[in-house]
Parts: structure tokens; sequence; C-alpha cells
């Protein structure tokens, strides 16, 4: 072998390496941004869709849930203690019940035309919406035994 037939195999397996560093990078990258999709989160709600996905109090006389599985809404603020300590609690739960209950986060403080209508005076507040039937809109940060035992009770309608 001559050393220009070296030098260009040398090059043509560098090339080769850093293409695959970038295809490993890329698709590296692309998990990292859909695996979070895989499992449900809890969706920051804008009053706008809150009226369009639960409930458009604006042209409904009567209640009438518009999704097809059961939501909880969690009324907080950034700035409340309980609030904080809640979060990490709904987070483990929209993973938990991810196929079956739609989580969502309303900030009181932003969205305040959703926050009026609901009452909502101090936080932490969380509405849990069946798919048929009335919500229910409950004060104050419950453990999550207890937040628990409504989604699969009051949601989910499970029998022991």
């Amino acid at each position: 072998m001559h050393i220009w037939e070296f030098c260009s195999t040398f090059a043509a397996a560098k090339v080769i390496r850093m293409l695959m560093k970038k295809y490993i990078l890329t698709v590296a990258m692309s998990l990292l941004m859909v695996l979070p999709m895989v499992a449900e989160d809890v969706v920051y709600i804008t009053t706008e869709q809150f009226r369009a996905r639960i409930f458009d109090y604006k042209t409904e006389k009567e209640w009438k849930y518009k999704g097809d599985k059961p939501c909880v809404v969690d009324f907080y603020t950034t700035w409340c203690g309980p609030c904080r300590r809640l979060a990490p609690i709904m987070e483990e739960l929209s993973q938990k019940y991810c196929d079956r209950v739609q989580f969502y986060k309303a900030d009181t403080e932003r969205e305040r035309e959703v926050a009026y209508v609901f009452g909502i005076s101090s936080i932490p507040q969380v509405l849990y919406v069946p798919v048929e039937g009335k919500p229910i809109l409950l004060k104050g940060l419950y453990p999550k035994e207890e937040i628990i035992r409504i989604i699969d009770d009051f949601l989910l309608k499970k029998k022991d």
C-alpha cells in the first residue's frame, strides 16, 4: 500500500467516524425530545385552552365536559408553598394515570378569568372532572394517598 492510499483510507475512516458521531448525537437528541411525549405530563393550560378542552363557560349554561377521559386541574401560583409541594405529587400521578386521566395546571395569576369563574380565592385548589357528571373542587393540600383515593373512587369509579 502506498502512502497516498493509506492517507485516503485514513481520511475516509475519519469522515465515517465523524458522520457516525453526528448520526448518534442526532438520534440521541431526538429521543430526548420524544420520550417526554410518550408518558402524559401535567399540561399547563390557558383560559382559552380550558374553554376548548374542558368546559366553555361562556357558551354553555349547564356543565358539559368536553374531554374523553377524566381530568384533574390544579389551580396554583408560583409563589405558593403548598402549591409547590403539590406539584411533584401531580407530576407523579400524571405518570401513574397517564392513559386514564389527564392532568392540567392553571396559574391563577396568569389565567385570572378561569380562576374567577371557579371562585378560586385561596390556593391550591384542585378541580376533579369526571367524564360524566359534575366536577368537584377541593381546597388545600391533600396527601397523595387521598388524591389517589379521589381519582380512583370519583373519577375512575373503582370499587375495592
